[in-house]
């Protein structure tokens, strides 16, 4: 069994600490600045085993050569072959569905996701789902590189998975992204009632993350591409028909990014 832990960076990063306290192993997820990592190792006392990195950008990536030298560069650092990630030790090629992580009792999936960028990937370790910028609570990443089409394939081979996923996006984006999930599906009482949640979190300074695979498929809009009030509120918006999932998603991203 693992443990989880946020650590806060910048104004509104996670970098995942995955901890199994059975045989002191932890690894880090996406950081992007090594000081707020360094300082959660010292006050907790513990060493840092790995770095798991989900894409280039460098709000993931900036913190890889400080942790290494923290680390007196023992550290293994593993990402995406094909995003050009310096500091990476053991890529991850288009192939791989599963790596190991030394002395972690179980494999961790893989899963290839372009759509934030090309060579996106996301993990699971047992429940667990690290997803960085592809899936948010209540939203999905900017298609920086990617297509709509293929941001879409990312997010239905994610839904997939079992309800009781729980899943770790990189950011706090929740209530910007529930402002925007209510405006176009304002009917959704779940969508109501998490938004209610989510405000008394943040109130109080606490993640709404991790969330859950069951609950994004509830009020994600993005997970919702087929439902019927989304349907009919981006047609009005939009002033055309809306036949299909892959229309209604691409209306959707671009409405996002133009909301304010």
């Amino acid at each position: 069994m693992i443990s989880v832990s946020p650590i806060a960076a910048f104004n509104d990063n996670y970098i995942w600490l995955i901890s199994d306290t059975s045989n002191k192993q932890h690894y880090v997820v996406d950081p992007g600045d090594s000081e707020v990592v360094i300082a959660y190792l010292k006050q907790h006392q513990i060493e840092l085993s790995g770095i798991l990195i989900t894409h280039h950008h460098y709000d993931h990536t900036g913190g890889i050569s400080g942790l290494q030298a923290h680390a007196d560069h023992k550290l293994h650092v593993y990402g995406p072959d094909d995003e050009n990630i310096q500091g990476i030790t053991h890529s991850i090629s288009a192939q791989m569905e599963s790596i190991t992580l030394p002395l972690l009792p179980t494999p961790i999936r893989i899963f290839h996701l372009p759509g934030h960028t090309l060579g996106h990937i996301a993990y699971q370790i047992e429940s667990h789902l690290f997803c960085g910028d592809t899936l948010f609570s209540a939203g999905c990443g900017r298609l920086f590189e990617g297509t709509p089409k293929q941001m879409l394939h990312s997010l239905n081979s994610l839904s997939e998975l079992e309800d009781d996923t729980l899943v770790y996006p990189a950011h706090e984006y929740t209530l910007a992204n529930l402002k925007f999930a209510l405006h176009i599906e304002p009917n959704n009482k779940t969508l109501q009632q998490y938004q209610q949640k989510a405000r008394l979190l943040r109130a109080e300074e606490l993640p709404t993350l991790p969330t859950t695979l069951a609950l994004e498929k509830a009020i994600n809009p993005f997970l919702r591409a087929n439902s019927a009030e989304i349907q009919q509120n981006l047609s009005t918006h939009f002033q055309q028909p809306i036949s299909d999932e892959q229309t209604s998603f691409t209306l959707l991203r671009q409405w996002k990014d133009n909301f304010k």
